[in-house]
């Protein structure tokens, strides 16, 4: 298994992009906004990227709400937070809504051959600026039962979850993309309330990755819980017996700044535990780690190729014509 996950800067892949595709270490890409400009151009980009590396991983943030990176021809996604209201506390409706939302979020990414959406955000809401309606609620009970049936709907089209941000963010109010984060809370506070939905996920083997949070968790661990080898190896590993992918967050945020440059920072997480680093918006920095960075000589156990779209699944999901125009259908109707 591969190391880095890096992105692109445009619409297209260029020389030198697609001879650092080629090194050994990049593991897959990550797509923004900026990689987009009509879905037609997505499916050229994507289909490039797949004859220079047929293995590599193809992500994207897709969550729905203000997280979503293609809209021009993709359905908008209501927030994750605005499911449960609409319903109006209905839980077995908010659970189909949730499902068929998965499953349309999913379906039309995989239709552009893209692999993976790091969803669903599995944080319960509370103080945070950065979570708030990414969060299918404010209470942990909740938003477990609303991710697992988001996440059958992934499955359904052939989509692998990634759950986010381990072991909460949500009670951190500082977005960790601009500053450093604390959560003073006790160990205790933070096992029973914020990691409820990972944990009850886990025990369901519903995901197949995880990303922790760039924050310090003060009571628990100094450092970051995705630097932190009590995180994700003593919690994650052991504890829960994730036996999935960990990725970390960008490498490029404000909250993995404690580790020092780039190649402090991979050294810190992939000795934490993490088996993919992300690098984004920063291809010096790309550069840098493919060139002068020691990587491990032995990789980790966890497969990142089993994070590939079920191309079997995702051809029964794309048969599912009426599934997919009345899922479009609910989205407008959660949104209006």
């Amino acid at each position: 298994m591969s190391y880095l996950m890096m992105d692109l800067a445009g619409l297209s892949v260029s020389e030198e992009e697609a001879a650092l595709l080629q090194h050994q270490q990049v593991g897959g890409i990550i797509l923004f906004s900026r990689n987009f400009s009509n879905k037609a151009q997505l499916i050229e980009l994507v289909k490039s990227v797949r004859e220079i590396r047929a293995d590599l991983l193809i992500a994207v943030d897709h969550e729905g709400g203000r997280v979503q990176r293609f809209r021009e021809e993709f359905t908008l996604i209501p927030a994750m937070g605005d499911i449960l209201p609409a319903a109006k506390g209905d839980m077995a409706l908010a659970q189909r809504w949730s499902r068929e939302l998965g499953f349309l979020m999913a379906i039309e990414l995989v239709a552009c051959d893209i692999d993976l959406s790091f969803a669903p955000v599995l944080d319960v809401n509370g103080v945070s600026d950065v979570i708030g309606k990414r969060s299918f609620s404010a209470k942990p009970k909740e938003v477990g039962l609303l991710a697992e049936s988001f996440i059958e709907g992934m499955n359904q089209a052939g989509m692998a979850a990634v759950g986010k941000h381990f072991p909460g963010h949500g009670s951190v109010k500082a977005d960790t993309h601009v500053a450093m984060a604390e959560d003073n809370r006790s160990k205790d506070e933070i096992f029973n309330f914020d990691m409820q939905p990972f944990k009850q996920l886990m025990a369901k083997k519903q995901l197949n990755g995880v990303m922790p949070a760039h924050v310090v968790y003060k009571q628990v661990d100094p450092n970051p819980a995705g630097f932190s080898s009590y995180w994700l190896q003593d919690i994650l590993r052991q504890e829960l017996a994730f036996d999935g992918v960990i990725f970390s967050d960008d490498l490029g945020m404000k909250g993995a700044s404690f580790a020092g440059d780039y190649l402090g920072r991979a050294q810190a997480a992939l000795s934490a535990g993490c088996d993919m680093i992300l690098v984004c918006n920063d291809p010096e920095g790309v550069k840098t780690l493919l060139s002068e960075f020691s990587w491990p000589e032995k990789g980790p156990t966890s497969n990142a190729q089993g994070l590939k779209a079920d191309m079997a699944q995702v051809m029964i999901g794309l048969g599912s014509t009426e599934r997919w125009e009345k899922a479009q259908m609910l989205a407008k109707q959660i949104l209006s």
